[in-house]
């Protein structure tokens, strides 16, 4: 193969979900089958790159200061839903079962990783929840260690000395796993088995 295919491919390659096979694939398809379809993604993705960027309340994908969600006053202003990750705020909007605000972490801590509480959208919260404090957190994060570890850290530390009542949900999510593979049932299910996080 040519050094410039090879570059592509240890460009696609890191990319979550793909390993070498799949990047290959994908590298072939866009430059052999179906070239007519790179200069589409090319322009696609300078696009997202130069429009997208983090919400400046919560952490979601946006094209302007806010998204549409914390956008929209239509919608729960005192109830905000903790995430890891966006996916997984699309995971709970596609159930169609919860109508408040959301806060995306971008992450748990994970010491072994190297993140720690600096490297999440922790202080956002805390102002957040200073600036107009909500009735109600709903901790929606994964259930293994590092998310219990991280929901306890919010719980101690961003949110010490907040009236807000702390929930978390309720888990027919299996252990181990997150919520954004769970189906809308599962999430309703979790959502509605919530209990007192204290």
């Amino acid at each position: 193969m040519t050094p410039a295919f090879e570059d592509l491919i240890k460009a696609l390659k890191p990319l979550p979900g793909l390993g070498a096979r799949s990047a290959e694939k994908i590298a072939l398809h866009l430059l052999v089958e179906k070239p007519a379809r790179l200069p589409k993604l090319i322009n696609a993705l300078q696009e997202a790159g130069r429009h997208i960027r983090r919400c400046g309340l919560c952490g979601n994908l946006a094209e302007h200061e806010k998204c549409n969600i914390c956008s929209d006053h239509t919608r729960n202003q005192d109830s905000i839903c903790v995430v890891e990750q966006v996916p997984d705020l699309v995971a709970f909007e596609r159930s169609g079962t919860y109508r408040g605000l959301y806060h995306v972490l971008h992450g748990k801590l994970s010491p072994v990783n190297g993140i720690g509480p600096d490297e999440l959208n922790l202080s956002l919260l805390a102002k957040r929840c200073i600036d107009h404090p909500p009735y109600e957190i709903i901790l929606a994060l994964s259930n293994d260690i590092e998310g219990e570890a991280t929901c306890h850290y919010i719980q101690q530390h961003t949110l010490a000395g907040s009236p807000a009542q702390i929930s978390r949900i309720g888990f027919g999510i299996p252990s181990g796993s997150g919520v954004t593979y769970a189906d809308p049932i599962t999430l309703r299910s979790a959502l509605k088995a919530r209990t007192s996080y204290t």
